[in-house]
Parts: structure tokens; C-alpha cells; sequence
């Protein structure tokens, strides 16, 4: 299934709008965006390492962050989690603004949640420096508990009580900044997820440098720049990267011939995109599905 750089966040419960992921190298319990997977989403987000570990990319910057540290992540911010160590764990908690106003229209959403949630704040970072901090994380620990257990009577108050008790310390101690570079990271974000958009939707065709930085308004230099800011790499590198991306999910899950996969993901001469796949795996595209194919019978006799 291809995926889009938007995530709509599927709830176990529709009633109860939040949601909290547990990630590791191999999987993310529920199924969700996990390491290596950029994207963005509507919900506020809080990431709390558990075990190991990990550096998460936010607007060009990475932060590094240890067992027991975590990071705020404003609605609608491109995100990354580029490395976490071998044996590394951490929970997301997701949740939609309209969970900390009460209701619409409140006092609460005119003066502690959309002056902050529409403001040019990308991310905080919660490392336990100072005691609000502290306050913080033995409050988003207490929340790994609540969801665990689950059976509790009464726990989605708990975590709705929680979850608004650690806003009001967060934005008791932060200063919404109106400079102009804090103006500039956010139109940046909006740019570039225009382009990283037209990619993911245009990629299976012969797209130029100059139609991705025209979806922006940018030139072909401020476009690159743009790129390589936010994401650290080139239009063209990370083009190339989701076609191979693509192309691996084509290979582990249909019958095409290479030839055909190179055509439907944008590469116009089979061999360039043997040369490319190999670049970006270290392998051919006929040694990935001869490999996964393997896998997927061991895991079937396993089964």
C-alpha cells in the first residue's frame, strides 16, 4: 500500500481520540509510522524513549534523545525518527488539539491551546533538565501505565486528566516566539511538504527539478536549499529514494518484471534503475525478491 506523507491516524476507539504507538526497529504496535518513515499528521504528538536511544529530525534538525527523555511535536511538523539503537524502544502519544479546549469555542482553546498549536513552535525538547520537566515525564510514564492496563475503570478520564495537566506545565514554561526566523521554519515546513507531496504523487512520472520548486513558489536554488535544510538531502536524492522505496514494495508483493517495476516507478531505462537500486541496497532488485520471497516461506512454515 503506498503511503502518503500525511498520516490519518486510525483510533482504536473513535470515541476516545487518542492514541499511544509502541515503536521498535522491527514493528510498531498498533500499526503506525515508525522508524525510518517521515511524516506528519494533524495530532499533537509526545515521544517518550523507553529503552536505547534514538535521533528524531525535525525541520533539518536532528535531536538525540535517551531512555527516559522526550520530545513535544506541534501539529502538521514533518518528523523522522533516523536512528534508534539496536534494542531501542519509545511511545508516541497522539491526540487532537479539541482534547485539551474541552469544547469548542472554550476559554481554554481561545487562551491555552490555539495560541500555541497555531503558533510558529515546531518541537520541545523534554530532557529532564529542569523540574517542570521532571513534573512532565513521571507524568507521560504514569500514561504508559494507564494504557497498558486499560482495564481500569475510568482510565480514559485518567489519561485525558493527565494529558491536560502536563500542557499546562509545558506551556506554563515556554515563550511563544514571533521572530522572524521562527516565521521562516514554519513557511519552510509548509513549502516543503507541498513538495515532498508532489513527489509521492508524481514520482511514477518523468518530473523535473523545476516542476517540484514551481508546486512552492521557489526557484530551483531555493528549492534545493529548502531540501536540503529540512531533510538533509538533494530533490533529486530523495526522488530517487521513494522510487526504490516503491519499488521494493512492488517487488516483495506482485509478479511484475523488473523491467515493468523500473516503467511504473519513473525509471525510463531498466538499467538505470538496476544501477540506482543497488546504490541505494546494496543488492540487485532480482536478489531483494529472491530474498524476500525466502523469508515470506520460512515465515509461512513457520506459521
Amino acid at each position: 500500500m503506498k503511503k502518503q506523507l500525511h498520516e490519518a491516524i486510525q483510533y482504536p476507539d473513535e470515541a476516545f481520540p487518542y492514541i499511544m504507538y509502541t515503536h521498535t526497529n522491527h514493528r510498531s504496535i498498533p500499526k503506525g509510522r515508525g522508524v525510518n518513515d517521515l511524516h506528519w499528521h494533524e495530532e499533537l504528538q509526545i515521544t517518550l524513549v523507553t529503552k536505547g536511544k534514538l535521533t528524531i529530525q525535525i525541520n533539518g534538525i536532528d535531536y538525540g534523545l535517551g531512555t527516559g527523555q522526550a520530545i513535544f511535536i506541534n501539529k502538521s511538523v514533518l518528523h523522522i525518527v533516523t536512528h534508534l539503537t539496536h534494542d531501542g524502544e519509545y511511545v508516541s502519544f497522539n491526540f487532537p488539539e479539541k482534547l485539551l479546549a474541552f469544547y469548542s469555542d472554550s476559554s481554554m482553546q481561545k487562551n491555552y491551546v490555539l495560541p500555541f498549536t497555531n503558533s510558529y513552535l515546531l518541537s520541545l525538547e523534554i530532557n529532564g533538565d529542569a523540574e517542570w520537566q521532571n513534573k512532565i515525564l513521571h507524568i507521560l510514564w504514569d500514561m504508559k501505565k494507564e494504557f497498558e492496563m486499560k482495564k481500569s475503570w475510568g482510565w480514559q478520564y485518567e489519561i485525558s486528566i493527565k494529558t491536560v495537566q502536563l500542557w499546562l506545565i509545558l506551556i506554563s514554561n515556554i515563550s511563544l516566539s514571533s521572530e522572524e526566523s521562527a516565521k521562516h521554519n514554519r513557511l519552510q515546513q509548509e513549502r516543503l511538504q507541498l513538495m515532498l507531496s508532489f513527489i509521492h504523487q508524481n514520482y511514477s512520472n518523468n518530473i523535473t527539478l523545476k516542476e517540484i520548486a514551481e508546486v512552492a513558489h521557489l526557484s530551483v536554488s531555493e528549492c534545493t536549499r529548502s531540501f536540503k535544510k529540512g531533510i538533509h538531502m538533494t530533490p533529486y536524492y530523495y526522488l530517487v529514494k521513494f522510487r526504490i522505496k516503491r519499488s521494493c514494495e512492488l517487488l516483495e508483493s506482485t509478479e511484475y518484471t523488473i523491467t515493468e517495476i523500473a516503467l511504473r516507478v519513473g525509471f525510463n531505462h531498466v538499467n538505470h534503475f538496476i544501477q540506482s537500486f543497488k546504490k541505494h541496497c546494496d543488492i540487485t532488485p532480482k536478489e531483494f525478491r529472491k530474498i524476500r520471497n525466502v523469508q515470506k516461506h520460512h515465515q509461512a512454515t513457520k506459521n
